[in-house]
């Protein structure tokens, strides 16, 4: 059965919510296996994933590599843990397998890699990589006459990145309307800030002078990116899509928001179990 947005009939913007929930869940429990991780990341990025599995997306959960999927290219491969928790939660990938992360001969290694885990389309590692992908499978799904939507999801990172700019420059000319790139600005890097190490602003100009349709939204606000998902899917105008998301890291859990540091985590045993309790009672509230 094809799916489309993860369910056989659109979810409410409220069960969208409780499905980000749950990924960030799904996140936390894999950063206790190892202790560690790029789980700031995977908490600020859940609502995005969200909307893009169980809104936007479709895929058949038992048949991952099925033709008639929508692609979503994930090009920050560190972000693999987010992947993880969203496709454990759109039943491609089975809950159990959560408690192996990144251990040996797992299937959800640290970093993403596409040989290894059902519904990860590309091996992400060097930055910059993913939408030049992504523009390569648009050109080859519209010369088989397919409809179907190519989904990147990058970091503000990664446009410090020649090649993110050359791929951009490439969907304009092409006019790739089967393109939908997400760009995650969490404005931290391993480097320090963002906007410090290398400022890429005003984003949408820069993306509009490439031949794009650019929106930006609040990327924690589900009502806003069910509207620009559904805004850029259904655009007339013969040009690639770019959703600009401004998404706080780490969040969900407060005292973990606080942190400076919060590019790579490291988060004392005691404190996972804190973790899921501020969460939990943050979202009951």
């Amino acid at each position: 059965m094809e799916t489309s947005g993860g369910a056989a009939r659109p979810l409410s913007n409220v069960s969208l919510a409780q499905r980000a929930h749950r990924i960030r869940r799904n996140a936390l429990r894999m950063g206790e296996v190892q202790g560690q991780g790029y789980i700031a990341q995977a908490l600020g990025v859940a609502d995005v994933l969200a909307v893009a599995y169980f809104h936007a997306l479709r895929y058949r959960p038992e048949e991952p590599y099925w033709e008639g999927r929508d692609r979503f290219l994930l090009s920050i491969g560190h972000y693999a843990i987010a992947l993880y928790a969203a496709l454990i939660e759109a039943g491609i990938l089975p809950e159990e397998e959560l408690e192996t992360y990144g251990g040996d001969d797992s299937r959800l290694p640290m970093s993403g890699m596409a040989s290894y885990t059902p519904g990860m389309e590309i091996s992400g590692g060097s930055l910059g990589i993913g939408l030049g992908i992504a523009v390569g499978m648009c050109l080859g799904l519209r010369r088989k006459g397919s409809d179907r939507f190519v989904y990147n999801l990058m970091s503000d990172g990664e446009l410090g990145e020649g090649p993110t700019w050359e791929a951009a420059m490439s969907a304009g000319h092409w006019k790739l309307g089967n393109l939908i790139c997400l760009v995650d600005v969490n404005r931290m890097q391993a480097d320090g800030p963002s906007p410090e190490v290398l400022n890429a602003e005003p984003l949408p100009a820069k993306w509009e002078a490439f031949g794009w349709h650019a929106q930006r939204v609040d990327g924690n606000d589900i009502d806003a990116l069910v509207r620009a998902f559904d805004t850029a899917r259904a655009l007339d105008e013969p040009k690639p899509r770019v959703i600009i998301c401004d998404t706080k890291m780490a969040k969900g859990v407060p005292f973990l928001e606080a942190r400076e540091k919060s590019h790579f985590l490291r988060v004392e045993q005691h404190e996972w179990a804190k973790a899921l309790a501020a969460l939990d009672a943050g979202r009951q509230a």
